[in-house]
């Protein structure tokens, strides 16, 4: 007999309690073995890909795209056993009452089982979902619901009593559009499945007003999204014509708004800027390129800053340090987990590169440029965004100066590179051409005092102004 087996969402990382479920690899009937994947879903921290634990037929997937669900939460369910139906679609009568005949479950004309209305043959490539809309009295089934009640109907005089899974699945259910509120106005019947509603309803889109792609007139994920970004959300009930575009907040982008938040109003924060000569070190990260150990490694001028970091961190380690509230310490590390804030189409992301200080300058260059592809590709784990010690911010990728920056939670330095610019400057007497750029450092005053923090930008900057500065360090 087969056994239905349920693989509930684990915990993918540090005790978070939900995720969102981005989209299936699986459809219903598929087979499955151990470790395929089956869903990826989006964390507060990154996008993680899940192995299924069984193998077998998915019998159900028991939520939908778009959908937050909670740790612990059964997603889907998978038979073991062969050619094992995948959804009791002609449910038994209880034991203690018949049911009438023509009734689901009842027995029908020639001693057949009535079977729900618009299951039947497969006459339709939509996935299985849960009916959530209701039909209009006295109007007609949209063409699917008719087609397949047609083809339950007729299949009666022709097929045997019993009606597998395999050959039924239901027409797309239809969503209906409450539009009671305006008087005399009919409901508009709008073909969408839940995933794709609840999509709508997080973007503030009227599912009316989008243009369907999807077969037979459904509207997909791609149309809502579609329409949320070449227009605004027309508001409702105002006086004007105001249009805005709600954005709903989560997976990294809120758990980035928590954490600035926190570290904003718990840590004292102290921020020091410094303008640096760095012509020396553009010239250096020139000769880098050419150099054949680092012909096939991206160099770019934050590989600098980065070695600045960890060396001028040896000399100063409070600003590589945590504070301890419950115990009332200053927790020095002997290490740098060095955290590089990256901008993704999902949200800042700010994965480490562990013991950074003990790399040597290609490695440090091939671990950069890692660092950055996983995190443009939305790749980032949680375990590579966990430990960080002290963070660098590249505003100058922007074309931004400089700015204050917050700090990243449980560390006591951040440092912000801002862009490159060529800028008059007195080179012994004389004004020069000089690429010039700017650093900001900011620092948790609990940890660090002035001199302590002004001491590391110090440093951070000579190195930059001239690269032979690294080997007093």
């Amino acid at each position: 007999m087969a056994e239905v087996k349920q693989f509930k969402l684990p915990d993918v990382g540090e005790g978070l309690t939900e995720a969102d479920i981005v989209s299936w690899k699986v459809k219903l009937g598929d087979t499955v073995k151990v470790n395929d994947i089956i869903v990826e879903i989006e964390t507060a921290k990154s996008l993680v890909e899940l192995p299924c634990p069984y193998a077998g037929t998915v019998a159900e997937l028991l939520v939908g795209e778009g959908e937050t669900v909670a740790v612990g939460t059964p997603i889907i369910a998978v038979s073991s056993g062969a050619g094992a139906p995948r959804e009791d679609l002609v449910p038994s009568p209880p034991e203690d009452a018949a049911v009438e005949p023509g009734l689901i479950g009842g027995p029908a004309p020639g001693g057949r089982t009535s079977v729900l209305v618009g299951y039947g043959p497969k006459t339709t490539e939509a996935k299985r979902r849960p009916r959530k809309g209701r039909a209009v009295p006295g109007e007609p089934a949209p063409a699917a619901a008719q087609q397949n009640l047609q083809t339950a109907f007729g299949a009666a005089e022709t097929q045997s009593p019993e009606v597998t899974v395999e050959d039924a699945e239901p027409a797309i259910p239809a969503i209906t559009r409450d539009d009671s509120d305006a008087p005399g106005a009919a409901p508009a019947r709008v073909l969408a499945k839940p995933p794709v509603r609840k999509l709508a309803k997080d973007l503030g889109v009227d599912l009316s007003e989008v243009t369907p792609t999807g077969p037979g007139g459904v509207v997909t994920r791609s149309d809502i999204e579609a329409h949320a970004n070449g227009s605004a959300t027309r508001t409702v009930g105002r006086p004007s014509d105001e249009s805005e575009t709600r954005v709903p907040v989560k997976g990294v982008r809120k758990m980035t708004a928590q954490a600035m938040v926190s570290s904003a109003f718990t840590a004292p924060h102290v921020t020091e800027w410094i303008t640096v000569d760095v012509t020396r070190t553009m010239s250096f990260v020139r000769r880098l390129r050419r150099h054949r150990d680092f012909r096939d490694v991206r160099i770019s001028p934050l590989l600098v800053v980065a070695k600045a970091v960890c060396l001028a961190a040896r000399r100063t380690p409070e600003v590589n340090a945590t504070w301890d509230e419950s115990a009332q310490e200053i927790v020095l590390k002997h290490y740098v987990n060095l955290g590089i804030a990256a901008a993704t189409p999902r949200g800042l992301v700010v994965p480490n590169i562990k013991d950074a200080d003990g790399l040597s300058l290609r490695e440090l260059a091939v671990a950069l440029v890692e660092l950055v592809r996983v995190a443009r590709e939305g790749k980032t784990q949680p375990a590579e965004m966990s430990g960080g010690t002290f963070t660098i911010t590249n505003v100058g990728v922007f074309g931004v100066d400089s700015g204050t920056p917050i700090l990243n939670p449980g560390e006591t330095g951040i440092i912000a590179f801002g862009a490159v610019r060529k800028q008059p400057w007195v080179v012994r007497g004389r004004i020069r051409p000089r690429d010039v750029t700017t650093l900001a450092l900011s620092f948790d005053h609990r940890v660090v005092d002035g001199a302590q923090g002004s001491r590391f930008l110090a440093d951070v900057a000579a190195i930059l102004e001239d690269p032979a500065a690294a080997l007093l360090f």
